[in-house]
């Protein structure tokens, strides 16, 4: 039986398309979003920034970073234009650390101090500026990397050889009152960190950050960061 969807209509399923900053977050929707939300009925495709066209090879795109809004704008609205339909719904996955500052709602979000206001107005102004009934905007306070931090200590069961080193890591950051809140500076941010005392992680983010989330698992990491946790409770219910 087909499930009772917002505006009356019965689907058996719904589609959902993601445009994603970098190869990591396409790799963790692909890996991880998509098994659980296939659960759900919610059938995932995701779709890296197209940074770069040459016109004497159209064939070749350069994909990921998000560099300057547009090259995000035109993606979504090129998805858009192309499934024109009901049963489809569009999402990104952007990271509030190095957001281009051409991006909608950028010099007002400036002016808040808290993180989660911020991104607050940054997404609002963002589904101002593709309106669309079926986008819901997302950015990741503050980078992909925060989600590790849900249980960073996986990484070290991993890597025993920096296990010492990552159980310090876990130790500084738990006065934080989420991973959601680890700061954002050029030496603080959540993947700055998780280099400093694990080098290699700067070579294998792809791998790694779709292995640990995987580990850590869907549960936990909606469990450690609220942000995120509002945002997947989003797209369960899409059809609910």
């Amino acid at each position: 039986m087909g499930k009772e969807c917002a505006w009356g209509a019965t689907l058996s399923f719904l589609r959902l398309n993601f445009v994603v900053e970098g190869q990591t977050e396409e790799r963790f929707v692909n890996a991880v979003l998509s098994p659980y939300l296939a659960d759900r009925s919610i059938y995932v495709a995701v779709h890296c920034i197209t940074t770069q066209y040459n016109r004497h090879t159209p064939h070749i795109k350069y994909r990921g970073g998000l560099s300057t809004y547009r090259h995000a704008y035109d993606d979504i609205q090129r998805w858009i234009r192309r499934e024109n339909d009901r049963t489809t719904r569009f999402t990104t996955m952007f990271d509030l650390y190095g957001l281009p500052s051409d991006f909608p709602g950028y010099a007002k979000a400036a002016e808040e101090l808290d993180p989660y206001s911020r991104v607050n107005v940054l997404e609002n102004a963002l589904q101002e500026s593709i309106n669309d009934w079926r986008f819901i905007p997302y950015i990741q306070i503050h980078e992909f990397e925060s989600l590790l931090f849900s249980d960073i200590e996986k990484l070290g069961i991993r890597f025993p050889q920096y296990s010492e080193k990552i159980q310090r890591l876990a130790k500084e950051t738990s006065n934080f009152r989420s991973p959601e809140l680890i700061n954002d500076g050029a030496k603080t941010a959540p993947s700055k960190r998780i280099i400093e005392v694990f080098p290699e992680y700067h070579l294998q983010k792809v791998f790694l950050g779709t292995l640990l989330t995987s580990e850590i698992g869907i549960p936990t990491l909606k469990a450690n960061c609220l942000h995120f946790r509002e945002w997947i409770e989003r797209l369960e219910t899409l059809c609910n």
